[in-house]
């Protein structure tokens, strides 16, 4: 659409430069890549994105949609009221613009699932568009209608919701021919009076929709029926729904058709169930359905980033293959700077709509704005059109001949995208590091949560340093610290120098402070741009003597953790020395609340901080300026909004647990292995070291390359500790190995090569760490570094 129609959309005030024709949509200056054909959403929100302006109009955006007024010449700005109503009328007006069936899919679980299953089944038929990624929001949405082009023949997006009032408008502007309603769980509770409300709020997405599929044996099935009468078209395990649904050993049948299937989890085969519905109401005959399933199996539905041979990583998007995907995958690599090279695998785009030509121009052109510099094609239609391509890239018409002439890659990003009948996730397990079998999935969205529940709890002024020592808890140093920088984070906080000096050497340029620097390592601190910790006065005098410009220091008061700091009668000598040394740059002055968390010890808090304002006010007054104050870690954040002061410490929050128990955080790690062999032993046999793990009935007893060299320490041995199979809690049988570990799976259907849970929603973290008497953070931060880490975005 042209910018002077977006006026007549919005109704807002218009500045116009020279007309142009707007394809792409963007509201983060970090992902765009200033084509004439780009509009910039300004988006008030935590972080103005007025104040982002700038650096858009530095990377070529000539057009605005703002709140403000951009007072620039030569741009084109739409001046509007509310930048995500003017977003959403503009995606409704898109929307109806084409006249194809579009399925609107909502609930608490499962959404991003049926819609990527849905997607996969129906391209046997259609040219699908539908929501990348998990874009749902009241944002996310109209970004996702505006993707919709010209031969497109049905459309999936997913709609959710965190409180009242917000589907209604979703509803609008997706207006969705047929929904699917896939359950009612707890997510976001907190943002309903009821369950039924919540529900109610959900249903509004289907006001306008012709006929809606749900599971008729659900608790809440009575609600929804009585609020949408016959548009409902139920399923159902039992009887008197109006498709009867059997799951059987890898079956799944409705009515009289059988579909084969390898999922079996009740999740699984419920969410496949709602897509193989859908897909027959949309005129799919039996064998495309089945194709589809086929496509479908053993395929995680995520971006997955792993580490690769020679120092690369992989960013592995092979389950998905069209053009606004890879657009979403190529923004991906914005938060994960530690590899400049980026090479993109790549196989033929099926079913996109465009002439050839076009399309391959256009990746050619995408590329390039992202800094892709080599492409390797796969397919016969990409190979055609090498021309279009960097010179130094290569193409091969099949997969078998990639995997038989694999070029050398070597410290890089390498993204892997193709149609599922490349398999290209081949490519993937040639080029990815080894492991033993035992993986920690590190989830980007669940910190990305996480973080914003935090940030939601301090004032616009107020700066965030997260701490990322301990390898970023166990998580991953170098990607989870490229995520925070992404994200905008104010600072870093690591325990010693080597970490810090990683990190710059990995693209990190956000300021860095050393919680535990050692005195031989001052002359680092200005070669690297650190920010040291001061914590005595032989500490301090040592920076004095050691460096020749000072480093910015941060000075610890120790107001009763006594840890490390200057405690109260130490700061005479202190002052005194920052007096006769006015060259020092004191960046911040700070403590660290010891029982922030604990309601008994709540005086003591206070009594902290009394002592840290008086010694402050001390420094501040001898030094002549006011450097950053902080106090508050994870808790205190939650509890003791009055003590924020300039700057607050994020930690262990960051990775789902909050003592206070007040704030909606996820669980942001995974730690998964697999079953390496089952034994049937017989009553009085016995297993492990010391034979301490007595059989006392006939058992399958199934060996876990896990071991107390992961991490997986020997407390959850001989029945201590569970570990997730098939949905069920297995207990431990025996001592803990360095390398492996036994558990009982006489109960379970137990299968040699089974993903086995040792942490992560059941059991999670916190049962672990009550097993073993001990924390979380030493749960977390004792996984070993032999162990795979993968991260994944769902």
């Amino acid at each position: 659409m042209l910018f002077s129609q977006l006026q007549k959309i919005t109704g807002g005030q218009c500045q116009i430069s020279k007309d142009a024709e707007i394809i792409h949509f963007s509201t983060d200056t970090r992902t765009i890549s200033g084509n004439s054909n780009e509009i910039f959403v300004a988006i008030q929100g935590k972080r103005d994105g007025h104040e982002f302006i700038s650096a858009a109009i530095s990377k070529g955006v000539q057009n605005f949609i703002a709140e403000k007024e951009v007072d620039q010449p030569g741009l084109n700005v739409l001046q509007v009221n509310d930048s995500i109503e003017a977003l959403q009328m503009i995606g409704a007006h898109h929307r109806a613009e084409f006249n194809i069936p579009v399925v609107g899919i909502t609930g608490s679980n499962g959404k991003t699932t049926v819609k990527e299953w849905l997607s996969t089944i129906l391209s046997e038929r259609y040219f699908v568009v539908k929501s990348p990624k998990s874009f749902n929001s009241q944002i996310g949405v109209p970004l996702s209608l505006l993707e919709i082009r010209k031969g497109h023949e049905i459309g999936v997006f997913e709609a959710g919701i965190s409180k009242v009032g917000e589907m209604e408008m979703l509803g609008k502007i997706i207006d969705p021919t047929i929904g699917i309603f896939t359950n009612l769980g707890e997510a976001h509770d907190d943002g309903f009076e009821s369950k039924e409300q919540k529900l109610l709020e959900k249903l509004k997405l289907f006001d306008g929709a012709r006929k809606v599929i749900c599971r008729k044996d659900s608790a809440y099935f009575n609600s929804i029926e009585e609020d949408l009468g016959e548009k409902v078209k139920a399923w159902s395990l039992g009887e008197g729904a109006d498709y009867h649904v059997k799951w059987e050993h890898g079956k799944i049948v409705i009515d009289d058709a059988i579909f084969t299937t390898d999922f079996e989890t009740k999740t699984q085969l419920e969410n496949l169930t709602h897509a193989i519905i859908v897909s027959c109401e949309l005129g799919l005959d039996g064998d495309q359905i089945q194709k589809g399933i086929d496509l479908i199996e053993g395929v995680p539905m995520r971006l997955e980033l792993k580490k690769g041979i020679n120092g690369c990583y992989i960013l592995d998007d092979s389950y998905n293959n069209d053009e606004a995907g890879l657009k979403v995958a190529l923004d991906y690599l914005e938060s994960h700077k530690q590899n400049p090279k980026r090479t993109l695998i790549l196989s033929d785009i099926l079913h996109s709509g465009k002439e050839d030509k076009d399309l391959y121009s256009d990746i050619a052109s995408l590329m390039q704005s992202r800094n892709v510099s080599r492409l390797i094609g796969v397919g016969e239609k990409i190979k055609a059109s090498s021309k279009l391509f960097p010179q130094e890239s290569l193409f091969f018409e099949s997969t078998e001949e990639l995997l038989e002439n694999i070029p050398p890659f070597n410290e890089e990003m390498i993204v892997v995208k193709g149609a599922r009948n490349f398999e290209l996730e081949r490519v993937v397990q040639r080029l990815e590091e080894k492991s033993h079998g035992t993986v920690l999935e590190v989830n980007f969205e669940a910190l990305f949560h996480n973080l914003n529940q935090y940030r939601t709890l301090l004032k616009a002024s107020t700066k965030l340093m997260v701490m990322v020592k301990a390898n970023a808890y166990g998580s991953g140093l170098l990607e989870v610290a490229n995520f925070l920088q992404h994200q905008r984070v104010d600072m870093l906080g690591v325990a010693y120098v080597d970490e810090a000096i990683q990190l710059r050497k990995n693209g990190i340029n956000i300021p860095i402070m050393i919680m535990n620097p050692h005195i031989e390592s001052f002359e680092q601190f200005e070669r690297y741009d650190l920010q040291a910790e001061i914590f005595s006065i032989s500490h301090l005098k040592r920076l004095l003597k050691d460096t020749r410009e000072h480093p910015k220091i941060h000075i610890k008061i120790d107001t009763g953790m006594h840890r490390l700091g200057f405690s109260p009668d130490q700061l005479d000598e202190l002052i005194n020395l920052l007096k006769a040394n006015p060259q020092v740059k004191v960046e911040g002055v700070f403590t660290h609340f010891s029982s922030s968390d604990i309601v008994d010890e709540d005086a003591f808090t206070i009594n902290q901080a009394r002592l840290f304002d008086e010694a402050y006010a001390r420094i501040e007054e001898v030094i002549g300026y006011s450097p950053t104050r902080h106090a508050c870690n994870s808790p205190a954040m939650v509890r003791w909004p009055q003590y924020h002061y300039d700057m607050v410490r994020l930690g262990i929050g960051l990775h789902g647990f909050d003592p206070t128990g007040k704030l909606d955080l996820r669980n942001s790690s995974q730690l998964k292995t697999v079953i390496s062999q089952i034994q049937n032993l017989k009553a009085g046999d016995t297993v492990g070291y010391s034979r301490m793990g007595k059989i006392k009935r006939d058992s399958k007893i199934a060996i876990l390359p896990i071991g107390y060299e992961d991490g997986y320490s020997r407390s959850f041995g001989n029945g201590n500790a569970f570990v997730e199979i098939d949905g069920t809690l297995c207990p431990t049988v025996g001592n803990i190995c360095m390398d492996m570990t036994m558990v009982d799976v006489t109960d379970v259907d137990a299968k040699e090569g089974g993903e086995v849970v040792i942490f992560g929603k059941n059991p999670t973290i916190k049962e672990l760490a009550k097993w073993a008497h001990t924390i979380p953070y030493e749960i977390l931060t004792n996984v070993s570094n032999r162990v795979k880490r993968v991260f994944i975005s769902e």
